[in-house]
């Protein structure tokens, strides 16, 4: 049996899904567009070629699985549960006429195991059809790289159509995260409506600074025009998993927690004791965020001998 994986880049998440695919099947096989990674411990990887795959193009993408798909004959074809990984097999699954099982935490045979609601409930389905697709949901599948030399790299140029290259990614704006990614920081300091202004933020960012971590914010604050939407933690933003995450001035709506759960550690600043975030968290601060982080960030700069 064989299971094909969609690699969207390589990292953390690549290596959580490649660990969810070899429970699936022992012959694995990943699929590429444009670069070519090193990968260990699969069969092959399939690197699609062309001027199609020079920006995202989610059609063309699903056109190409699909093709690849049609010669390897996979028992499954995975991919990651970020936005652009659903967003892939969503289109692969509308080629294929077959269901496509998002966010999976566990699959055995036809039973999956996926994560519902913003992470409030699990729920157990039964997947019908062949091949069957699946997204694995981000930071719960604990990676398990496998050492030796790189996998073989088979190129090929998929058979594509106009109509596969009308949405495709036409520029890209990076983030302000000082070179860290939000997604990949070990250290996230976020902030909600309590920052107060665009200029409240000021302070989060010298905190995250000093951590060497990336800047973070909740959906209220990008609603309101405070920061971009790329700095979002949540259901709709990026889903983290950074060893500490500090949380100031957030409430911790359910949509928020989705985003952050992987987190191993929570610290919640916030002024109301009675916030559901200080349910999750692992250390909570009731006070002023507008007080409480400038003096977390002084007591850094003399431990730091700045």
């Amino acid at each position: 049996m064989t299971a094909l994986v969609y690699v969207e880049e390589p990292g953390d998440l690549a290596e959580q899904t490649l660990t969810f695919a070899r429970g699936l099947d022992e012959e694995v096989h990943a699929f590429c567009a444009g670069s070519e990674p090193a990968l260990s411990g699969i069969q092959s990887l399939h690197v699609a070629e062309g001027d199609a795959f020079s920006s995202f193009a989610p059609d063309a993408l699903a056109r190409a699985l699909v093709e690849l798909a049609a010669r390897l004959l996979p028992s499954a074809i995975v991919a990651s549960g970020t936005p652009r990984g659903n967003e892939v097999l969503a289109r692969v699954a509308a080629i294929t006429d077959l269901p496509l099982a998002a966010n999976c935490v566990a699959a055995n045979g036809d039973e999956v195991t996926r994560v519902r609601w913003g992470g409030s409930l699990l729920e157990e389905a039964r997947l019908n059809g062949a091949p069957k697709l699946i997204t694995v949901q981000p930071h719960t599948i604990e990676a398990e790289a496998v050492a030796g030399e790189a996998s073989p790299i088979e190129r090929f140029t998929p058979q594509l159509t106009d109509e596969d290259l009308v949405v495709r990614v036409v520029e890209r704006v990076g983030a302000a995260t000082g070179g860290v990614s939000l997604a990949e920081a070990k250290v996230v300091v976020s902030c909600g409506r309590g920052a107060g202004s665009p200029e409240g933020f000021g302070i989060i960012e010298e905190l995250a600074g000093l951590l060497g971590g990336a800047v973070g914010c909740s959906r209220a604050v990008t609603m309101a025009g405070w920061r971009p939407h790329t700095d979002q933690v949540g259901q709709t933003g990026t889903k983290i998993a950074p060893d500490i995450y500090i949380a100031c001035g957030i409430s911790g709506a359910t949509q928020h927690m989705a985003g952050c759960k992987g987190a191993k550690s929570i610290l919640a600043i916030n002024t109301d004791p009675e916030a559901p975030i200080l349910a999750s968290a692992d250390y909570a601060v009731i006070g002023d965020l507008h007080e409480v982080v400038p003096a977390i960030s002084a007591e850094l700069r003399k431990a730091q001998g700045a």
